[in-house]
């Protein structure tokens, strides 16, 4: 089966993209649309997790959507952040955008190079009695909260976001050869949107285990999947596939 049509489940590039050289080598067309939005939750949502924020001397963030949503419940429910509050981020990229929010002072902001596990390199001995505030999303099972655990460092898991199916009602999804999708939230959003959806000849590409599991478990199979050794990348992997054929 010649592909001529691939919807990949993303935003626009903004600066550049990797499916490039795919266009123009394979002569295919790609079509970028977001199967899901992330929101923040409202102070209403938020105060049902029952979370004391003051409670807490540390908070950390995996994402500047997190920094964005505890800031904004912080306006809303009226609470002044203390100054000795300790910040702890994944990456430095994301340390940094705490400075829409706050003065930046070292002695105050942390950050690890872009995985769990180092954030709690970053608290070491130094840190260790903090309680500290993990941001989450409402999809989003990350390992942050078993290395905390495991850690046993004192902490409270609080959801920030929510992710928001997008309205996907004016799209054709039979029009697209190949469906590529990022996250779990894509096949919750593909379900919603097309409840009688067949696969038939459609073929996915999927990146990340969870993202694996969850197309699998939709009853749904995916023929293109990153990363691997061999691709790192949904764009190397949909390469590989073409060279294939």
């Amino acid at each position: 089966m010649k592909v001529k049509k691939i919807l990949i489940s993303q935003p626009q590039p903004v600066n550049g993209s990797p499916y490039t050289d795919l266009i123009a080598k394979y002569k295919v067309e790609i079509d970028f649309i977001p199967f899901f939005k992330v929101e923040p939750l409202n102070a209403k949502e938020f105060r049902l997790q029952k979370i004391n924020i003051l409670e807490h001397t540390a908070v950390v963030f995996t994402s500047r959507t997190s920094i964005d949503a505890f800031f904004k419940i912080c306006e809303e429910l009226r609470l002044t952040v203390p100054e000795s509050m300790k910040y702890f981020c994944v990456s430095e990229a994301i340390a940094l955008y705490l400075q829409k929010y706050i003065v930046y002072r070292k002695r105050k902001i942390f950050f690890g190079t872009g995985t769990v596990s180092s954030i709690i390199d970053t608290i070491s001995l130094k840190h260790k009695s903090e309680n500290f505030l993990l941001t989450v999303a409402d999809n989003c099972k990350t390992d942050l909260n078993k290395v905390f655990s495991k850690s046993k460092f004192k902490h409270s898991s609080a959801i920030m976001v929510k992710t928001v199916c997008s309205d996907l009602s004016s799209l054709d999804i039979n029009l697209y050869d190949i469906l590529v999708f990022y996250s779990p939230s894509d096949v919750k959003s593909l379900k919603k949107n097309f409840p009688d959806f067949s696969q038939n000849s459609i073929q996915f590409a999927t990146y990340g285990t969870t993202t694996l599991k969850t197309l699998k478990a939709a009853k749904l199979t995916a023929n293109i999947i990153a990363p691997t050794p061999e691709a790192p990348s949904i764009a190397k992997a949909l390469h590989n596939y073409f060279e294939q054929k």
